[in-house]
């Protein structure tokens, strides 16, 4: 998957109106102004990609703690020069969480968010365009605490915003009902 391959699948995605649509362009356009995209060293920002974890009934989502941020997300990570947004998903999901035998739950793009990293000791402030994908994992599964998280828990999904009520979370809660 090139950067076309991305802009053909962002191409079949129809993002919510508002806010997602403005993101959802703001994407494009970063990619279709920036082939080097995919790359962590693109300082003004970069392509990202994560996993909203659902388990079977949809009645809970897999979270991180991040510890960089202190905040509760879903699992992601940078693509580091990998176009196939949809593998790096998987792999951080996995990476992150321990969650393992991960099945896509919806086709296709689930959701897509631009959002402003704070500048630390090492990069400056820049942007995440994060493409979204849904998986099902089993809360069973073992999980794992890795240097990235202070902690990943399965929680409801009807009690996400006492974690974090952010407009990007609250959106795919809303989508999660859907799926």
């Amino acid at each position: 998957m090139k950067r076309s391959s991305l802009l053909s699948l962002l191409d079949s995605y129809i993002p919510t109106e508002g806010l997602e649509t403005e993101m959802y362009l703001e994407t494009k356009q970063f990619i279709n102004d920036n082939p080097e995209c995919f790359e962590r060293t693109l300082q003004i920002g970069h392509i990202t990609a994560s996993g909203w974890v659902v388990s079977p009934n949809r009645d809970k989502v897999l979270l991180m703690h991040h510890r960089k941020l202190d905040r509760w997300f879903q699992p992601g990570g940078h693509a580091d020069g990998d176009p196939d947004v949809l593998h790096v998903a998987e792999k951080e999901v996995e990476e992150e969480t321990g969650a393992s035998n991960l099945k896509l739950a919806k086709d296709g793009i689930f959701d897509v968010d631009v959002h402003l990293i704070p500048a630390n000791s090492k990069d400056p402030a820049h942007y995440h365009y994060d493409i979204r994908f849904v998986f099902e994992g089993n809360p069973m599964d073992e999980l794992i605490i890795n240097i990235e998280s202070k902690d990943v828990q399965w929680i409801a999904v009807e009690n996400i915003h006492l974690y974090n009520n952010s407009e990007s979370l609250m959106r795919m809660v809303g989508k999660t009902a859907l799926i």
